[in-house]
């Protein structure tokens, strides 16, 4: 039950803002009692809190698990953390919208803001390793990691406004880490090899799903 509220509440949230998130309207998609929501969450504040917790709580195990088996080629792992990125907010489009849009704000901001910034660092780190291994240039890997971040909303926010199809997020996605990491001191060619790389560790995963 405690899922179906949230699921149902991003829903809401992401479709129709702040103000279509009511106790009546959600109790009555979801087909339960209003005592429900109280026993689960204690107040609709906090169940708006807990959705974008959920949210960031979904991205950040995508991410670790992205991240928990490093290879030899760090560009190769930051290219695959991308892509789980890129996948989350494909599949949980309600969540995503939410942690990055009304749920960035109100009740439980602060804590949530917290969440946020400890998913962040996940790519940070992997950012890191790029640096230390010589193939980025000497930078903050926070400046690097957050330009990585936004390309990839930016694009993503795009698709979910409808304004280019979802199957183009990944292939422009690609070609702006391509640029981005030439530009954080990367040689081009050597991007190219890690991008094939990845596209080799892609097909070995769908096989072995």
């Amino acid at each position: 039950m405690r899922d179906a509220l949230v699921n149902h509440a991003a829903r809401m949230l992401a479709e129709g803002g702040p103000g279509a998130l009511t106790l009546r309207a959600l109790t009555r998609e979801v087909g339960t009692s209003t005592m429900a929501v109280y026993t689960y969450f204690g107040s609709m504040e906090e169940l708006r809190a807990a959705v974008a917790r959920e949210g960031f709580d979904r991205l950040r195990q995508r991410l670790v698990a992205a991240a928990d088996s490093p290879g030899e080629d760090p560009v190769v792992d930051l290219i695959l953390l991308g892509d789980a990125y890129v996948a989350n907010a494909v599949e949980e489009p309600n969540l995503y919208q939410v942690i990055f849009g009304v749920g960035a704000a109100g009740p439980g901001a602060a804590e949530v803001a917290g969440v946020g910034y400890d998913t962040f660092l996940i790519l940070v780190e992997a950012v890191q390793r790029c640096v230390d291994s010589g193939r980025f240039g000497p930078a903050d890997p926070s400046f690097l990691a957050t330009q990585m971040w936004a390309h990839m909303h930016g694009t993503i926010a795009l698709a979910h406004s409808g304004l280019i199809a979802l199957d183009q997020v990944q292939p422009i996605v690609n070609a702006a880490a391509s640029n981005l990491f030439v530009g954080f001191g990367d040689r081009a060619d050597r991007v190219q090899e890690s991008l094939a790389e990845a596209d080799e560790r892609r097909a070995d995963r769908r096989a072995d799903a």
